[in-house]
């Protein structure tokens, strides 16, 4: 194998702590629903979420129609949900901003909601040449088109690229395209397993 000339990493789950527990906790309360409710519900609407195809407003519309529930009146719950679960894992950014440093191309590919791509942007980070989020394309994990626009706009071959990612099934989609994969589980297993790639070797 060729070295590594670009490392992707997942966003939530991987270089942040997986906000999504934290989410069901936020929204659910402020819709006044029990957490199983509300995740039932989430699962039917959120792949039109994920993918762009309808706003934060239709989202809640769609949902809380579903549970029965008034929509809410703020402007992005969404957003304060998120922003209040937010732990970044600092000791990755840094990684990838050291890798970066040392020629590596790095990028964020993840599955997420516009007004959680605005809070992104508020965070004003600089270690990443690209960023692909599936509410911006229409497409998501695991399909294989989106791991292969990542790819060309990193400009990069599948074989001498790394994907990092915490779901086995995003796992799975990059293999079928030819990725190199980490399947996260904590920071100190992922170290070890860096270092089969030596992306700065």
């Amino acid at each position: 194998m060729g070295k590594i000339e670009a490392i992707i990493f997942d966003w939530g789950g991987v270089l942040i702590e997986d906000p999504a527990p934290g989410l069901v906790r936020y929204c659910a309360h402020a819709l006044g629903v029990s957490e199983d409710k509300y995740q039932s519900a989430y699962r039917i609407c959120m792949n039109d979420f994920e993918t762009g195809k309808i706003t934060e407003r239709q989202f809640w519309m769609n949902l809380t129609d579903r549970l029965k529930v008034p929509v809410p009146t703020t402007d992005s719950l969404w957003g304060a949900a998120l922003s209040s679960v937010y732990v970044p894992r600092r000791e990755l950014f840094s990684l990838a901003n050291h890798l970066r440093n040392a020629g590596c191309k790095t990028a964020i590919l993840s599955n997420t909601e516009k007004p959680a791509v605005e809070f992104f942007k508020k965070q004003k980070y600089d270690v990443f040449d690209v960023t692909v989020f599936s509410c911006l394309e229409g497409i998501m994990k695991p399909q294989r088109e989106i791991y292969e626009l990542i790819l060309a706009r990193l400009g990069t071959s599948a074989e001498r690229t790394l994907f990092v990612d915490d779901k086995q099934e995003y796992i799975d989609g990059a293999k079928h395209v030819g990725l190199n994969t980490i399947l996260f589980r904590n920071v100190e297993k992922f170290y070890k397993d860096l270092n089969r790639f030596r992306p700065d070797g």
